[in-house]
C-alpha cells in the first residue's frame, strides 16, 4: 500500500487539527466539571493547564505575525506546522514551568474563595 504526498499532508492536517482539539476539549471539560470537591492540587494543576493552554495561543498569535517564505513546496510546510504546533506546546508548557506568570495563582486564588476552600 502506497500513500502519496496529498495523503501523507492530509493525514498530518488531521492529526494536528486532532491533538488541538483533544487538548482543548479536554482543558473545557475540566474547567465545566465541578470543582467544588477537588482537591486544591487539583485545582492549582488545572489552573496550570489553563495558563499554559492561553500562553500557547498567544504564542499561536504572535507566530503568525512572522513573514512567511513564498517559495515552499506544500508538503513541506504542512510538515514545519505540525512540528511547529509541538514546538510551540512544549514552550508554552516551559515558560509556565520556569516563570512566575501568576495567571494560575490568581486563578487558583479566585476559585478557592468561588468554591470556599
Amino acid at each position: 500500500m502506497s500513500m502519496g504526498i496529498g495523503g501523507i499532508s492530509a493525514m498530518i492536517d488531521q492529526t494536528s487539527a486532532s491533538a488541538a482539539g483533544s487538548k482543548a476539549g479536554a482543558l473545557q471539560d475540566k474547567l465545566g466539571s465541578n470543582l467544588a470537591n477537588a482537591s486544591e492540587e487539583e485545582l492549582m494543576s488545572v489552573c496550570k493547564e489553563f495558563e499554559a493552554y492561553f500562553v500557547e495561543q498567544v504564542l499561536k498569535e504572535v507566530e503568525k505575525t512572522i513573514p512567511k517564505e513564498e517559495e515552499e513546496d506544500a508538503s513541506m510546510s504542512q510538515l514545519k506546522d505540525y512540528f511547529k504546533e509541538e514546538m510551540i506546546q512544549n514552550f508554552s508548557e516551559q515558560i509556565c514551568e520556569q516563570q512566575e506568570l501568576g495567571l494560575a495563582q490568581q486563578m487558583y486564588e479566585q476559585m478557592k474563595r468561588n468554591y470556599n476552600l
